[in-house]
């Protein structure tokens, strides 16, 4: 499938007046794609969600406790962004199922029936979580989790999509080299030993752009519009006694770009 990027035609346009353009500006900081206009499409048919997922991103700085701590089932990070829209009242959504079926047994005259006698029978499947759901736009957040809850999430948009309860969907993930070298130069500024610089987004199994973007262009998600937006290490904002040129840790005027993560390791 063919990615789109509605958002490109308002990048001259007045963020104050076009909210595309106000999308079109957060591309300094994160990556997006999509499939069938989904920016221009959720800005059209959902505005106030569209403006609220906007005012977050605008509002979003990645810290260094991001890229350094360990985030458990749900990072710091995750959580952050889900309270965020969750102060905007976007709510948890749950996908089930429920197939009725109905056996309708008819009279028979010659024999005095009357009545249709009908059996039934409902099977209910419990299905899997949306972290946010508000008005017809369905959000997840997923940071760093293991890549088959992209499998999940886009499965469950496409199911909403195609029963008529949501117009498009958003999938919020991060950037994989330079998420990754940023975290590690941080990490090892820290005084991080050597094994727990090269833990920090080693595997090639969590989610991330790459692994999204190849779901979105072989179509998984079917007729639904879905935006993905990537943090990318250009939303790092150094903390308080950070230097934003000089990684902590590190001699002054040693800048960042050039520090190396471990010397003859490229893992």
């Amino acid at each position: 499938m063919e990615l789109t990027d509605s958002w490109s035609r308002a990048r001259d346009a007045d963020p104050a007046g076009v909210p595309l353009a106000r999308l079109a500006a957060l591309t300094a900081r994160f990556e997006l794609r999509e499939t069938r206009n989904a920016a221009a499409v959720l800005a059209a048919t959902a505005p106030e969600e569209f403006t609220e997922l906007c005012a977050v991103l605008d509002a979003f700085v990645l810290h260094t406790a991001d890229l350094i701590e360990a985030g458990g089932n749900e990072s710091r990070l995750a959580q952050r962004l889900n309270a965020d829209f969750r102060g905007r009242g976007w709510r948890e959504g749950r996908v089930d199922t429920v197939v009725r079926s109905v056996l309708q047994v008819q009279p028979w005259a010659p024999a005095g029936e009357r009545d249709v006698v009908e059996r039934c029978d409902e099977v209910h499947n419990e299905g899997y979580k949306v972290d946010n759901v508000k008005g017809r736009v369905a959000l997840d957040v997923e940071w760093n989790a293991k890549d088959g809850n992209l499998d999940r999430d886009i499965g469950a948009y496409r199911s909403l999509h195609d029963a008529g309860l949501i117009d498009g969907a958003v999938l919020l993930t991060r950037t994989h080299d330079d998420v990754r070298n940023l975290a590690r130069r941080l990490s090892r500024g820290a005084g991080q030993s050597d094994e727990q610089v090269r833990s920090r987004f080693s595997t090639s199994t969590t989610t991330h752009l790459g692994k999204l973007e190849s779901r979105m262009t072989r179509g998984d998600a079917g007729g639904c519009p879905l935006l993905a937006v990537a943090v990318s290490a250009r939303c790092w904002v150094p903390d308080a006694g950070e230097d934003g040129g000089v990684l902590p840790g590190l001699p002054a005027g040693w800048p960042a770009t050039e520090q190396p993560v471990l010397d003859g390791w490229s893992g």
